[in-house]
């Protein structure tokens, strides 16, 4: 790894690397070669699970399971990772094969979440195994995202959507796939959410089915409540 690159790195993420390689293998993406970072990532993920668990479990001591259940996963979800690896500027240290490298793999959020989770799992081998410093750069870097929550808005969009339909006694919404392109391990998904009142079905894409019927429940629910609200203005 370049100098330059990692004294800019060791800058934004709060800590300096005693061993570089760890570093350079946490960016390198399987289509470069081996060593790559998917160990690391393996690691990482179950590091950041439990590092955030217990950061919510203090942060929020009246919320229940399920509510710290709903706030972690959208802390650790795959477009959260992205954004906080995007802020980093990780897609230009990244060492990646010369597929991704033409098709843009350094923008792909899947890519650019498995490098984080690998720089976490890095970090603390780095640091002899202690917990201690990878608490305080996940602390640090999740700071913004951890004081914006809100146990009120903790649901997500689906299950939002659910209880506004049952509420009001109303069928639950029908989540259509469309197209599913991609190889198997980074494929896109397109998504069609059916729901009584409104005239057209909404749309949601994502990396995984799971974030495109997300994205759209979020925009049935948000239509559903311009006409109520337009309705009783009427």
């Amino acid at each position: 790894m370049k100098s330059d690159s990692f004294s800019r790195l060791s800058q934004v993420l709060g800590y300096r690397f005693n061993d570089v390689s760890l570093l350079t293998v946490a960016l390198t993406h399987r289509s470069f070669g081996t060593p790559n970072n998917e160990r690391l990532e393996f690691l990482g993920d179950a590091i950041l699970t439990y590092v955030m668990a217990e950061l919510l479990f203090v942060r929020f001591p009246s919320a229940n399971e399920g509510q710290l259940t709903r706030l972690r996963a959208d802390l650790v979800k795959e477009e959260t990772l992205a954004e906080i690896a995007t802020q980093l500027k990780l897609g230009g240290e990244l060492r990646l094969g010369g597929g991704e490298l033409k098709s843009g793999g350094w923008r792909r959020a899947s890519i650019l979440a498995d490098a984080f989770e690998a720089i976490v799992g890095a970090v603390y081998l780095d640091a002899n195994n202690e917990i201690y410093q990878v608490k305080q750069l996940i602390s640090r870097l999740f700071a913004e995202k951890l004081l914006k929550l809100d146990l009120k808005e903790s649901k997500d969009a689906k299950t939002r959507l659910q209880e506004y339909l049952q509420a009001r006694r109303l069928e639950l919404p029908r989540y259509q796939v469309l197209t599913v392109v991609g190889n198997p391990h980074e494929q896109h998904f397109s998504i069609e959410c059916h729901v009584t009142g409104l005239e057209k079905p909404t749309y949601g894409e994502g990396n995984s089915r799971r974030h495109a019927e997300q994205v759209a429940a979020a925009q049935a629910l948000d239509l559903l409540q311009k006409i109520s609200t337009r309705d009783r203005a009427a």
